[in-house]
């Protein structure tokens, strides 16, 4: 949410999204970012894609927060302001795209799928950073990433925020403590609000229902702690399943995929 912006234990963050330069519209980097490690709120005229090929981050914006499991990447479009977590020790590779290109691109932020081809280059362009020049093959291998980039899809593990304060403080209160089991008569009496109100909040701030905002909570939840290499009887357990089972189905009717599927 809005309050999850205001991360503390920052490092000091690359320049390169600051960077405006149409003669150099995808510039690369290759990072790591350490289990524990925070960036603070912040924003640059570049769209940004951050490809996880190891670990896990979350990404929070004002207007809610992403898991990006390995693998997958993260759209943040140019001047969004937009926090980083790494759950786990991640290896990552950034693009940076020029606000000269940035008008065909979402304008939204997303975590999308990446295709094997733009994974391999994604990795070339990370490692050839800004020094390339306009007709070599490091600059064509630019413009079929532009290409690219208008065809990701993104994939289902955002989680929508929310402007109401008595709206924000259920889903905090859920955040902190996720439980299939607790539903919205629970929740509301945590923050004295009754139950009408806060599902009406629900529908109108994120489009959802509170079982369908609670449902991708406990995806995102879920898809973290499999990352970390909880195990599924854990996991499921650990989120109010009554059975591996019923936690299993959730997961495969989520994302298609069972967990062993999903992270294989």
């Amino acid at each position: 949410m809005k309050s999850e912006l205001t991360l503390q234990n920052t490092r000091e963050r690359s320049t390169l999204g600051q960077l405006l330069d149409p003669l150099h519209p995808v510039i690369g980097l290759q990072d790591r970012m350490w289990a524990g490690l925070e960036l603070s709120a912040h924003a640059h005229p570049r769209g940004q894609l951050a490809y996880a090929s190891e670990g896990i981050l979350k990404i929070f914006t004002p207007h809610g927060s992403w898991v990006v499991p390995p693998n997958q990447a993260v759209w943040i479009p140019g001047e969004m302001k937009h926090a980083v977590n790494a759950q786990v020790t991640a290896e990552i590779r950034h693009l940076f795209i020029d606000p000269s290109r940035l008008n065909s691109l979402p304008k939204e932020c997303s975590v999308v799928e990446v295709s094997p081809l733009l994974r391999e280059l994604i990795q070339r362009v990370a490692d050839f950073g800004i020094n390339y020049e306009e007709g070599t093959p490091a600059s064509r291998i630019c413009a079929v990433i532009l290409d690219e980039l208008q065809a990701l899809k993104p994939s289902l593990l955002h989680l929508p925020g929310a402007n109401d304060r008595r709206l924000q403080r259920v889903m905090q209160a859920m955040m902190d403590a996720p439980n299939a089991e607790q539903g919205l008569a629970y929740w509301s009496t945590q923050v004295g609000a009754s139950e009408r109100t806060i599902s009406r909040l629900f529908s109108k701030e994120t489009g959802m229902s509170f079982q369908q905002w609670k449902k991708q909570l406990l995806l995102q939840e879920a898809v973290d702690r499999l990352a970390k290499g909880d195990s599924v009887l854990d996991v499921a357990l650990e989120l109010g399943y009554r059975s591996p089972s019923a936690f299993v189905s959730m997961f495969r009717k989520a994302l298609g995929k069972t967990p062993g599927q999903y992270f294989k």
